[in-house]
């Protein structure tokens, strides 16, 4: 059985293993974490799955009275060291932006630990900046800089689609996204249209592209001539969800769909293939090999080697007739 749980409002999901716990819907659990178990709400009740899941974390159990009121202190913990954090900041002037905090009391090693993520363009020393904190919060600090792609992630937001950050929901590794993507997708090239909220390169260009590149190394280029069952013609564009090409005909010069099979090679290499993929290379006859050169020699006619035979006997009697005079006139 699997179950979801979430820490923050339309927040990441994690998947847990309930074991011998049935929570419901909106129930808060605990769940573990390096720095002890933490209270998490329930967004999936526990419920088998046809695949097999293996390695999920086990449920810690339901979250106590107890539990619920020190993940509320924690949170106000966090949200007043937030503050604290913000202003000490621009007491010290730094070019700092304060990105999360974590409030952390259940580790072994230290009493209390507030660790603050902040975002900057550059190295920042932040040694006179800790003592404060310190002084301050009354708690060992840790100060952890983070970038771009992970600022969105921990403060979330809507992205151009209109729906929550990929980053802050489901997404957990970030993958190397490049302007080419975006041009072999044909999208314009305008930063703000290809951009997130993170500044970046939006995570979802890397979605499709594969599609688009097994289509674009298959179809054929613009202004190909290709021939179409509604005539020939040449391609003028591409649609890629689809699976078909644009082509003008030159006929009428008017604009026809097609689908990719019908302009990927000749029409009746592709209808006498016996294969059923529509991508597949047309099957080309194989090579004869030696031994069946045989039954050519069977084609002649029966009487032409009866001829045959009858024509080389009286040659070899011949030849061994001579060949029993010389001896005899030895």
């Amino acid at each position: 059985m699997v179950m979801a749980v979430s820490f923050e409002r339309y927040g990441r999901l994690y998947y847990l293993d309930p074991g011998e716990f049935r929570p419901r819907v909106g129930d808060k659990v605990l769940v573990p974490t390096d720095d002890g178990p933490e209270v998490a709400e329930c967004v999936w009740a526990p419920q088998y799955v046809t695949d097999e899941v293996g390695g999920l974390p086990l449920c810690a159990g339901i979250a106590t009275a107890k539990d619920l009121d020190r993940d509320e202190q924690n949170r106000q913990r966090r949200a007043d060291a937030r503050v604290i954090a913000k202003r000490t900041i621009r007491q010290h002037d730094l070019p700092m932006k304060v990105v999360g905090i974590d409030f952390v009391d259940r580790r072994p090693d230290v009493d209390q630990l507030v660790i603050v993520y902040f975002s900057a363009p550059h190295r920042v020393d932040f040694r006179e900046l800790v003592r404060d904190l310190a002084r301050a919060l009354r708690a060992r600090i840790e100060l952890r800089q983070v970038g771009a792609r992970d600022e969105a992630r921990l403060q979330g937001g809507i992205g151009p689609c209109g729906r929550d950050l990929c980053c802050a929901t489901f997404l957990k590794d970030f993958e190397p996204v490049s302007v080419r993507m975006a041009k072999d997708q044909d999208l314009p090239l305008n930063p703000l249209k290809i951009s997130g909220a993170c500044g970046r390169l939006m995570c979802c260009l890397k979605y499709e592209h594969p599609l688009y590149q097994e289509f674009n190394a298959k179809a054929p280029a613009l202004g190909t001539a290709v021939e179409t069952p509604a005539g020939d013609g040449v391609v003028v564009g591409h649609n890629v969800p689809s699976d078909t090409v644009v082509v003008r005909l030159a006929a009428s010069g008017r604009r026809c769909a097609c689908s990719r099979a019908d302009v990927c090679s000749p029409r009746q290499q592709y209808e006498a293939s016996s294969t059923t993929t529509p991508d597949a290379a047309p099957v080309e006859p194989a090579a004869t090999p030696a031994a069946d050169a045989t039954p050519a020699v069977d084609a002649v006619p029966e009487e032409e080697a009866r001829e045959e035979r009858r024509a080389r006997k009286p040659r070899r009697r011949r030849r061994l007739h001579h060949d029993d005079e010389g001896e005899t006139a030895q």
